[in-house]
């Protein structure tokens, strides 16, 4: 069920990441207006800590999942219908910040049941399977984004996908309403009480060093981003069919597998070093990606790589973030995480998109196998001087999370 829930916010993240910039370039856009594009879209989910509380202490996580599904469904709509060009790119940009922005809320919804629900041995377990769910979203809102918008027109095809969004909303009946955990409070107490949690969550060695994992350039993924392009897709002489195929709807169904295959590693690994050990996988497959020739071949085998090792990523951040945060106020713990997370994928975006126009996407591919290998290096020696344990919980904790 919490795969389905969060469909949706995949979906909105995959029609810009991947239909969007696709057609940016054959839009008469530059390959820098791509990765804006992106970057846009971005910037809620970097924010969102700051208003996670609102949906932490107010409604209930049901009723806030049923708005930001409609506000998604608008968007997603109307994303589509406008043609993107030149001169649209302003209001289109408009529109992939305000879909992203109500998205937020149903990652709080859905992350704030998965708090109170799972027992900590189930938490990398769950975790696989709520991102396969975001990033299988990523992939049908890409894919198939951007093989309906091959026959079809913007609002057919955004009809389309915002139907969709809403049909996710059937899972709903099956999983038990979490309250608000601020029932009644003033705002004043809201924000005290908040920001009470995170202190404590702070002053731990796990809350440092999950903040720390969540900021450094590893595993973000970024590279799909650019590798989804039309003008760097060519260099591989792949067109719109096999980007929407390998970005869109197959890379996500790798991408589902890796997330479930990497929830479960963390299982046995933990979150914070499975997440470490996959960054460092996803690193390798960028490296011989950019030594190997330009071939239709290389491009489809190793972007789907690509997305496997990025489900595994995907998984593992869920894992460490759960580990660390319990049920207490768990949007917002939660989303204080995700926002640093989302930090290096919209900068990695712009300085891959930067590398690639000066170096081509050898030297782009190369630069996010760089970063990853020093962002390991700064968590490694960080790590490794506080000799930080494990993150671990009472015993009691699973059963008070899900009762």
């Amino acid at each position: 069920m919490f795969t389905v829930l969060i469909v949706p916010y995949g979906v909105i993240s995959g029609f810009s990441t991947v239909t969007l910039a696709f057609l940016a370039t054959k839009r008469g856009l530059s390959i820098q207006n791509g990765a804006e594009l992106i970057a846009i879209g971005y910037l809620p989910q970097m924010w969102k800590f700051f208003w996670a509380p609102v949906a932490d202490a107010t409604l209930n996580r049901h009723k806030w999942y049923l708005l930001s599904a409609l506000f998604c469904a608008i968007g997603t709509f109307a994303t589509a219908a406008v043609p993107l060009s030149p001169s649209t790119l302003l209001p289109i940009e408009a529109l992939v910040f305000l879909s992203s922005l109500a998205s937020t809320f149903m990652g709080f919804a859905v992350e704030g049941m998965i708090a109170h629900l799972t027992t900590t041995a189930e938490r990398g377990r769950v975790s696989g399977w709520y991102q396969a769910g975001n990033l299988g979203g990523t992939g049908i809102g890409g894919g198939l984004g951007l093989w309906l918008l091959s026959f079809m027109t913007g609002w057919e095809t955004g009809l389309i996908l915002g139907i969709l969004v809403i049909a996710c909303t059937a899972a709903l009946p099956f999983i038990p309403k979490i309250p608000a955990d601020e029932v009644g409070a003033s705002p004043i107490t809201m924000a005290r009480n908040t920001a009470v949690e995170l202190w404590k969550l702070a002053r731990t060695r796990d809350g440092v060093l999950c903040a720390l994992l969540c900021f450094v350039p590893l595993g973000t993924g970024a590279a799909s981003g650019v590798l989804a392009q039309a003008e760097v897709a060519d260099f591989w002489h792949v067109g719109s069919n096999t980007v929407a195929l390998v970005q869109g709807v197959l890379g996500g169904i790798v991408a589902m597998v890796g997330c479930i295959v990497g929830g479960y590693g963390c299982t046995r690994l933990g979150g914070r070093n499975g997440y470490t050990l996959y960054g460092g996988l996803m690193a390798a497959v960028t490296l011989v990606m950019a030594m190997l020739p330009m071939t239709p071949f290389v491009y489809i085998s190793f972007s789907l790589a690509y997305q496997f090792v990025n489900g595994f990523c995907y998984a593992a951040f869920s894992a460490f973030v759960l580990e660390a945060i319990g049920a207490k106020l768990a949007a917002t713990k939660y989303n204080g995480f995700a926002s640093l997370s989302n930090t290096p994928i919209w900068y990695m975006g712009l300085v891959l998109a930067a590398f690639e126009t000066r170096f081509g996407p050898r030297g782009m591919l190369i630069t996010e196998s760089v970063f990853g290998v020093i962002g390991i290096i700064v968590f490694v020696s960080v790590a490794g001087f506080w000799r930080a344990s494990p993150a671990s919980f009472p015993a009691g904790e699973g059963a008070k999370a899900a009762s």
